[in-house]
């Protein structure tokens, strides 16, 4: 007699409190839907996220993300290494809408810091989500270059300082008591390994969150019955054995 196949578990959480959850990626599709079903409170994307995903026409995938959600925050990154055509290019992507965040590396690549352009840009009320953070040296330049009632995000990378081998978690609160001094300033978790993080991120005192479509539907997960979920899983490998026809 077949074993009982499970459902597959019901949707069971879309959203955590207290933590605003920003999508991260370059695909306008997923964007559509991850915008239709509620799940995000605004948008993150980089150059590299858009090379891979095939994209050539900065302007016209800009444009046409707007358009497909005018009411959320979106980040566009600049990506010149030189200051002075950052500010432009800063300039312009401000220009596409009042939801429009300006991403800006907290560096060069020559390892030049890039404070004086934050706070040129940020004494003209442009809003900035400074980026590819990992120490707090970096943030403590960030935070000073900053105005108080500008908004602002702060993006640091905790993700891939776990990859280092070194806890992420005292740094984010550390990240989190420096932004403080400026109200108007929103500590950003950046590239998230997995569903735990977001509940980290809340727990350090993050307003936001940017994760990939992938780890945003496994928020459907939570709060599921972990032996139930032990046995989907072992349903899982069973259908999938029957649909491979394997024989031993």
């Amino acid at each position: 007699m077949e074993a009982a196949v499970l459902p597959i578990p019901a949707k069971v959480q879309r959203r955590v409190s207290g933590i605003k959850l920003f999508g991260d990626g370059a695909n306008l599709r997923d964007f559509e839907l991850l915008y239709k079903e509620g799940r995000v409170d605004g948008f993150t994307t980089n150059p590299t996220l858009m090379y891979k995903a095939g994209i050539t026409d900065y302007q016209r995938f800009a444009h046409d993300l707007i358009d497909l959600i005018p009411d959320l925050p979106i980040s566009f990154e600049v990506f010149s290494d030189e200051f002075d055509e950052m500010e432009r290019q800063s300039l312009l992507i401000d220009s596409w809408g009042e939801h429009i965040y300006v991403k800006i590396p907290v560096t060069n690549t020559r390892g030049e810091s890039s404070a004086p352009l934050i706070r040129r840009l940020t004494a003209e009320g442009i809003k900035v989500n400074v980026t590819a953070i990992l120490t707090l040296g970096q943030v403590a330049a960030v935070v000073d270059a900053l105005e108080a009632d500008v908004p602002a995000i702060v993006s640091v990378f905790a993700g891939r300082i776990a990859d280092t081998g070194v806890d992420p978690i005292p740094v984010m609160m550390a990240t989190v008591g420096l932004c403080s001094l400026k109200p108007k300033a929103e500590v950003l978790w950046a590239s998230p390994r997995e569903v735990l993080n977001i509940y980290q991120a809340r727990d350090c005192g993050c307003q936001i969150i940017t994760a990939t479509p992938d780890i945003l539907k496994k928020l459907d997960m939570s709060g599921m019955n972990l032996d139930r979920l032990s046995l989907d899983t072992v349903a899982m490998f069973y259908r999938d054995a029957l649909a491979a026809q394997f024989r031993l």
